[in-house]
């Protein structure tokens, strides 16, 4: 699975397109830490993501890609020595094992444990 974040003014606002217009429908929207709010659409009968995040938010704006091992996925990219934006493998209570990095471009990448709990 994967998932692609776009920065937007509003969320509330950038809601109307995706939804609305697209037809997508809302999967998340929940503040994981204070004024961090996390919402992703997704169109009707898939499992990629769009995730609505503003510019000046502390979740990254990112390319997000599943992996079935995120420790395996943080020891090859510290080896690489690509610009990790975590030591350690980021854990919360109801997320999946994550980390995070910035490509050889510059590009923000996110890697997420997959689980077999639904999403």
């Amino acid at each position: 699975m994967w998932s692609v974040s776009v920065p937007v003014a509003d969320q509330d606002a950038a809601l109307t397109f995706p939804t609305g217009v697209l037809g997508c429908e809302l999967r998340t929207d929940v503040e994981v830490w204070p004024d961090a709010r996390l919402v992703e659409v997704v169109p009707r009968g898939s499992n990629e993501e769009l995730v609505l995040l503003p510019p000046d938010s502390e979740i990254p704006v990112a390319i997000r890609l599943g992996t079935s091992d995120a420790q395996h996925a943080l020891d090859k990219v510290r080896e690489a020595g690509v610009t990790l934006h975590n030591e350690e493998l980021v854990r919360m209570e109801g997320v999946p094992a994550m980390l995070s990095h910035t490509g050889p471009d510059g590009n923000g990448l996110v890697y997420f444990e997959e689980t077999d709990e639904p999403r």
